[in-house]
């Protein structure tokens, strides 16, 4: 494992401290999970927009002739 050093607010580390005390566990722990969540998240949206492209790529839909007019849409 890596170590990284932060600069934060001394407040905001405080409060940050106060709130793993709350839950428990250290501020570490909390911004690793943090992380590891951050990283899960956006793995996941790579491979749904991944996907959407594939899915885009391999369709077989076809658009029809346009039986509508601008005007024909907006009356009211």
């Amino acid at each position: 494992m890596k170590n990284v050093t932060l600069a934060i607010d001394e407040s905001l580390l405080r409060e940050a401290r106060r709130i793993a005390a709350d839950r428990s566990t250290t501020l570490n722990a909390m911004i690793r999970e943090f992380l590891e969540e951050l990283a899960r998240r956006e793995s996941k949206a790579t491979l749904a927009r991944e996907r959407i492209v594939d899915l885009c790529r391999n369709s077989r839909a076809e658009i029809g002739p346009r039986t509508w007019t601008r005007d024909a849409l907006h009356e009211r």
